[in-house]
């Protein structure tokens, strides 16, 4: 069972600016109230940080405290970090969304798929979320080991027809994109160290690097997919059945190497290794400044008018319908984000877009606001998206701060 513990208010630390004290009400609330264990949440608005609080405890067990500078796994809160980076790749030329994969990639057109475009590969359509011949933390270090076996997949239906989220495969293919059009042939990892987050000073990693002191690291407290049957009114049943059932293309989609359980996020070896969907680690901070960025233009990175437009506006709908193949719910994606949809409604309108991560994290961007918003935890919920702690934070931002839409 996931940890509980009580956060005293002495362990409640950062700062807000004039008018967002709300924000840090709602924060220390849910801090005490013993639904967390360690979390962070960071807002910039028009480029300038106005919340930074963080609290609770790095590990609940050992009771070491959540620092200003603790970083944590933030799982599919990394593909929006990610799918940034990809953004920044089209504005600097090396690739156009509405081109095929396969002109940067051949060996991918393998199996039906020399017709899908970089767009329908990033909204989650190409069929991909599976993989035949799994891989493992050794491919992961072996790039044309790891290529081959992403470029041979068979997809699950004909691409464009479908959506189903590709939980762990969409960062690896994003990443095979990237490397074959980049004439440095870097890795995403590589890539986003170097174009997004230098120039940004940001503390976020894809695949931790050595010089990051591993007592910064905070240690996950998480469940196993037997205990979300406890919990099948917050999760779609279906999808939690089909967690339980490992032929299924839910549990399938979620099969990461080195990990049986969300527990195995806590290993030095599944950390280190680049998996761009699932396991970059950094902090709230980051995260929101990076978002943010992109609210207001993103030219510090780079990011062209045209391509924050193809961010803003959402991508077109597979012809089958938005019942996701992988969740059994309704879902939209564009270029590797999340855009709001009925049961999902984040931001000021529609022009927001984000990814939350298992657990509970979520990080996005709201351009006519401004806002770049994100917030992280080390104990494990077991929404989708829309996590009550997270939600409340986002609520009050939303709602109340900046007098926008309703956030579901």
């Amino acid at each position: 069972m996931v940890l509980a513990v009580k956060v005293p208010p002495d362990l409640i630390s950062g700062e807000v600016d004039a008018g967002f004290g709300k924000l840090a009400d709602v924060f220390r609330r849910t801090m005490v109230s013993g639904q967390e264990i360690g979390a962070a949440v960071a807002v910039y608005r028009d480029g300038v940080k106005v919340v930074d609080l963080w609290g609770g405890y790095r590990d609940g067990i050992s009771k070491a405290p959540w620092q200003e500078d603790t970083v944590v796994t933030v799982c599919s809160t990394s593909k929006g970090v990610s799918s940034l980076s990809v953004a920044v790749a089209a504005s600097q030329g090396l690739i156009s969304y509405d081109a095929k994969v396969a002109e940067y990639w051949p060996e991918f057109a393998q199996a039906g798929k020399d017709g899908a475009t970089v767009r329908e590969l990033l909204s989650h359509q190409v069929g991909l979320p599976v993989l035949d011949h799994p891989l493992t933390l050794d491919d992961l270090v072996e790039p044309g080991r790891m290529s081959a076996k992403l470029a041979v997949q068979t997809p699950a239906w004909p691409p464009g027809e479908r959506h189903g989220y590709h939980a762990v495969t969409l960062g690896w293919y994003e990443s095979e994109l990237i490397r074959h059009a980049d004439p440095a042939g870097r890795s995403l990892g590589r890539f986003f160290a170097e174009e997004v987050a230098a120039p940004l000073g940001l503390d976020f990693y894809i695949g931790l690097p050595d010089s990051v002191d591993r007592d910064r690291v905070a240690h996950l407290h998480t469940w196993t997919r037997y205990e979300a049957l406890l919990h099948l009114n917050t999760m779609p049943p279906r999808f939690v059945l089909g967690l339980l059932n490992p032929r299924s293309l839910s549990a399938r989609a979620f099969a990461t190497p080195g990990i049986r359980e969300f527990d195995d996020m806590n290993r030095e070896e599944t950390q280190t290794v680049e998996m761009p969907a699932a396991n970059g680690i950094g902090t709230a901070r980051a995260i929101a400044a990076l978002y943010g960025c992109a609210a207001t233009g993103g030219t510090e990175i780079g990011l062209a008018r045209s391509v924050l437009d193809s961010l803003i506006n959402p991508a077109a709908q597979p012809t089958r319908g938005m019942r996701d193949k992988v969740l059994h719910v309704d879902t939209q994606f564009s270029l590797g984000f999340m855009k709001p949809f009925p049961t999902f409604t984040f931001g000021s309108s529609d022009k927001a877009f984000g990814t939350p991560g298992a657990g509970g994290s979520f990080g996005m961007a709201d351009p006519d606001t401004g806002v770049g918003f994100a917030y992280v935890t080390n104990r494990y919920g077991f929404h989708l998206w829309s996590d009550p702690r997270e939600l409340a934070l986002r609520q009050v931002l939303f709602r109340e701060i900046l007098g926008a839409r309703s956030q579901t």
